[in-house]
């Protein structure tokens, strides 16, 4: 089988869409050795470092107005090279195909990650809208089969895009397997350190954007009087943090709030495993990978009721309505003060992340992708 992909967050992307299509092509590249893969990127060698195997075929814009015009290449020009090159399947793992891929007559598949941009569109652009809009539906209407991260994905794909339901696939992506392994103590200190992260903190991962809610997790440490600091990795935008800011300065927090920018990913694991609990507060997503990490990494999760976060979660974290501070604050008091069951939250929650691993997510990704050529 040849196996082609859009690789442009995997060459590009450093955060969430590019960790996905990185993890997926490993994972491919590792269990499924024996199948042919191309890689459809704009430039040849990755920005974001990662292994391609020596029969991996990287494939680049081979015109002049490719290369010059290299988004026109990744929505339009490539399929001349798709129709050449002869792939049986082409992947978009980062929610669309290029337009007129029907005509290749290769089989598609795409990854839709989530349709936030329908459900809160005042969190973005008008122009990024109608531009994601584009794309997404064109993607959805086309694709040969879609593959969504999530049931909640899945339910959103169908009510805001009218796709039949047997069209969709939900495979959840795995976890990273550095998240699984425990680091000595002295990593961690070492990683504190760097960072100048107080010993003992609560931790939030994720862009700080409205999405994300952390004003109301600010609020919520305020009310529950805590004195044990929150430390806060994510890039910040401007617009956002303008209002997050001011809460900061109200509750006098500035001292027990800590901001980590442009973390390296490798030390991101000693920073989950050296929190007394993560809180993830987000108002919606389309799977939250954090939440699974940080299960993976032994420590505890405080995140929202309902939406996907219940299958990242699992049945041995915290749900709370994450719009309501006075109840995020209780349930934060109650896991400070309550160490038998950080614990068992931490037993069961490595447990619950193992079955997100890379075999499952692969293989489920292989049996898609069989099940399209045998029609």
């Amino acid at each position: 089988m040849i196996i082609a992909f859009d690789a442009k967050r995997a060459f590009f992307n450093n955060t969430g869409l590019g960790n996905y299509s990185r993890n997926t092509l490993n994972q491919l590249f590792q269990y499924f050795p024996q199948h042919q893969y191309q890689l459809y990127s704009t430039v040849a060698k990755p920005r974001i470092k990662f292994n391609i195997p020596s029969n991996v075929r990287v494939v680049t814009p081979d015109t002049f107005t490719g290369k010059l015009f290299k988004s026109y290449w990744r929505s339009l020009l490539i399929n001349n090279q798709l129709i050449r090159n002869k792939p049986d399947i082409y992947h978009g793992l980062s929610n669309e195909l290029p337009f007129g891929i029907t005509s290749t007559k290769v089989k598609t598949v795409v990854t839709i990650h989530d349709l936030i941009f329908k459900r809160y569109p005042q969190w973005y652009k008008s122009h990024d809208v109608k531009i994601y809009d584009k794309k997404f539906s064109y993607a959805a209407k086309y694709a040969d089969a879609i593959v969504a991260v999530s049931k909640q994905t899945a339910n959103d794909i169908v009510e805001w895009y009218h796709v039949s339901p047997e069209k969709i696939k939900v495979v959840y992506q795995s976890c990273n397997p550095v998240f699984f392994n425990l680091l000595s103590q002295e990593t961690i200190e070492h990683i504190k350190e760097k960072e100048k992260i107080p010993a003992s903190y609560l931790l939030y991962v994720g862009t700080i954007e409205e999405r994300k809610n952390l004003h109301t997790l600010v609020e919520a440490l305020a009310i529950s009087k805590t004195d044990i600091p929150l430390v806060v990795v994510g890039r910040k935008t401007n617009y956002y943090f303008k209002k997050v800011e001011p809460l900061i300065q109200k509750y006098q927090l500035s001292k027990q709030i800590y901001f980590i920018e442009n973390i390296d990913n490798k030390e991101l694991p000693g920073i989950y495993q050296g929190a007394k609990i993560f809180i993830y507060p987000s108002l919606y997503e389309g799977f939250g990978i954090p939440v699974l990490e940080s299960l993976a990494s032994g420590t505890p999760v405080i995140t929202t009721a309902g939406g996907c976060f219940n299958e990242s979660g699992g049945k041995y974290s915290v749900f709370v309505d994450s719009k309501n501070p006075d109840a995020l604050a209780h349930s934060i008091y109650d896991l400070i003060d309550n160490k038998e069951k950080r614990i068992t939250m931490i037993e069961e929650g490595r447990k619950y992340a193992r079955l997100f691993n890379a075999q499952s997510s692969a293989e489920n990704l292989m049996n898609l992708y069989e099940q399209l050529l045998s029609i």
